[in-house]
């Protein structure tokens, strides 16, 4: 057991606010088609396939550094090609509407010293994204590292793991403070590394397990915890809150980063899905928790009106 899943067991063990419901657990493994199980990426309606292997590596990198808190009043959003998007999808636009417009964004000296002027300009959309600042200064500060540390080669980082996913994983969390996704429980360290384990994942499922994807050990990866898991989790009946919190998230009421609620929240969506892989093994069904992850957070994209809504965090955790 890692120290992700041993720590937030101890949440779960814990929980006040948030509930598992077995019952449910077991009523949706038994209609869950576990056969090619889509990563989230493939359902991007912004395609990068057709950049070179380099700048694809580069592209995640930059995604995974800012991917986080999109959530707003008005929401943000921008507009590319005729289309509009918000979210993962809206970040992935931006960054490849730079590209277009010649941008160097992918270029680690330019990322090293942009200004925070050219970084709003790179996510210009319909209102300022939330956490702005937060962003320029990460997106600054990774690449700043990389070139002390790595001759500002992203290609020589990820080699370093030689081909062990938990070994870049470690690599991510030591090297960018940005990534050190933990909080504190009842005086206790809990771990979650939503953001490193997404990099890692992306990096594997993007390049087909080959080349710069050839990683082993992502059977210990866990599910990542973040807005639209638990919100897929809560419209399945898997996750139950108490009456407080409930009303807080359907009014959208912010919830602190870092409190019991929060944390609750995060550790019982990684439990649940561990629980959901556990049910499945049952069922002759082995299924990775990554897997069951990138499904939920696809059912999630699938709006629906009756939908509740998701909690409200502002972090750059996820």
């Amino acid at each position: 057991m890692n120290k992700i899943l041993e720590t937030t067991r101890f949440v779960v063990d814990s929980s006040k606010s948030v509930k598992i419901n077995n019952e449910n657990i077991a009523t949706f493994c038994k209609t869950f088609q576990h056969g090619n199980l889509p990563h989230w990426l493939s359902g991007s309606p912004i395609a990068f396939s057709h950049l070179k292997d380099i700048d694809k590596l580069n592209l995640l990198l930059v995604f995974n550094s800012t991917s986080f808190c999109y959530w707003g009043d008005p929401k943000w959003t921008l507009e590319w090609k005729g289309e509009r998007y918000d979210g993962s999808w809206g970040m992935i636009a931006a960054i490849m509407r730079a590209i277009e417009e010649g941008v160097p964004i992918l270029d680690i000296e330019y990322r090293s010293a942009i200004s925070k002027e050219e970084y709003q300009k790179i996510l210009r959309g319909n209102a300022e994204i939330p956490l702005l600042e937060e962003r320029w200064k990460i997106t600054k500060e990774v690449a700043s590292i990389l070139l002390e540390k790595y001759d500002g080669n992203f290609v020589k980082f990820v080699q370093a793991a030689k081909g062990n996913a938990t070994k870049l994983l470690g690599l991510i969390i030591t090297n960018f403070p940005s990534f050190e996704d933990v909080s504190l429980y009842e005086g206790k360290k809990v771990y979650f590394y939503k953001r490193a384990q997404l990099l890692v994942e992306d990096i594997y499922q993007t390049f087909g397990a080959e080349g710069f994807g050839d990683l082993s050990h992502l059977e210990e990866f866990t599910a990542c915890a973040d807005y639209k898991l638990p919100q897929s989790l809560r419209k399945l009946g898997i996750l139950t809150y108490a009456t407080e919190l409930e009303k807080k998230i359907d009014t959208f009421v912010q919830i602190p980063h870092g409190s019991s609620e929060e944390v609750e929240i995060r550790a019982n969506t990684i439990w649940a899905v561990e629980k959901m892989k556990t049910e499945l093994g049952k069922n002759g069904k082995q299924t990775p928790s990554i897997g069951i992850n990138d499904h939920l957070w696809l059912m999630g994209q699938t709006k629906n009106p009756n939908d509740k809504p998701y909690h409200r965090t502002l972090t750059t955790a996820y």
